[in-house]
């Protein structure tokens, strides 16, 4: 049967799908649009098996804030050249949107949830015709969010989304100087990765693992054994500072704390502002990558462009 160029046409546009492959979605359907809206997702997840097996390593993080909430995601790809591609970014960013207006926590729901960009997708859906369209396995790997009704959240992006942070204050201020050191602090959690807020989070069994591994370094040194529990001491509390956020040297004055800092910030804006929690997601930590140089990189994504 013939087929439009119209039809065809809208097809492209709604579904993202080439030229061709909308015109023998339209034929294999007899025109009928949203059968062949079908065929084409169907053809999608066929080619999204072949690419799931692939390690999907590098990507980008990204954020949204919103009245009620501050989302954080990462989505990953097989590829650097794909986390700098616009299309991609840009659909990270409807999955942080996504993130941030969703009632659920775990990523299983989130993914069968509906597309608010499409009521008749899932944003798993939406997932697959990306992989289809960029022609990589991609990856929805988690996202966390941030209650910005009762105090103020402020974000950071790191290296074009290598590394997002949000941090949230309790305060009642709002204001430009407010923002401005949640930024800072942002910043200060994505240089200086601490793993606590304070050492009143600090679990008793990292203490004691880290006093193990203090004890045994103070041992093969020589050190006396009736001395050795003296020094640990003191590496252990300096250890324990480098990994709690509020006990941390500030980046931008090493002379201060971040807990003076914040004083200070108080201070000045005669309101009591605290980081009540903080989020940093790095790209691609804890997965193990494929070794690739960058002409076998860019070798690959011209041929899936055959």
């Amino acid at each position: 049967m013939e087929i439009s160029t119209n039809a065809i046409k809208e097809l492209r546009e709604r579904t993202s799908a080439g030229m061709m492959d909308c015109k023998k979605a339209l034929m294999e359907n007899e025109g009928d649009m949203e059968k062949a809206i079908e065929w084409l997702r169907e053809k999608g997840l066929s080619k999204a098996a072949k690419k799931a097996g692939r390690i999907a390593a590098e990507g980008i993080v990204d954020v949204c804030i919103t009245d009620g909430a501050a989302a954080l995601v990462e989505i990953n790809s097989e590829t650097d050249f794909v986390a700098k591609n616009e299309d991609f970014r840009s659909y990270v960013k409807d999955v942080a949107t996504q993130a941030a207006v969703t009632k659920v926590n775990d990523l299983e729901e989130f993914l069968n949830e509906t597309w608010i960009k499409d009521q008749t997708k899932t944003v798993k859906d939406s997932l697959t015709e990306k992989i289809a369209t960029i022609g990589e396995n991609l990856n929805i790997r988690r996202f966390t969010k941030l209650d910005t009704k009762d105090g103020v959240v402020a974000s950071y992006i790191h290296g074009g989304g290598k590394i997002g942070v949000l941090v949230k204050f309790a305060t009642t201020n709002n204001s430009d100087i407010v923002l401005e050191a949640g930024k800072n602090i942002a910043m200060q959690v994505a240089a200086v990765n601490p793993l606590y807020l304070s050492s009143n989070e600090i679990p008793a069994d990292y203490v004691e693992k880290e006093k193990a591994i203090l004890r045994e370094q103070a041992l093969s040194e020589g050190k006396p054994t009736d001395i050795v529990e003296k020094m640990i001491i003191g590496r252990l509390n300096k250890q324990l500072q480098e990994v709690c956020l509020l006990d941390q040297n500030y980046v931008k004055d090493p002379e201060m704390t971040i807990t003076k800092y914040l004083e200070s910030v108080s201070k000045q804006v005669g309101t009591d502002v605290k980081v009540a929690s903080f989020v940093r997601f790095e790209t691609g930590e804890g997965i193990e990558k494929k070794e690739e140089n960058f002409a076998d990189e860019v070798a690959k994504q011209v041929s899936s462009m055959k």
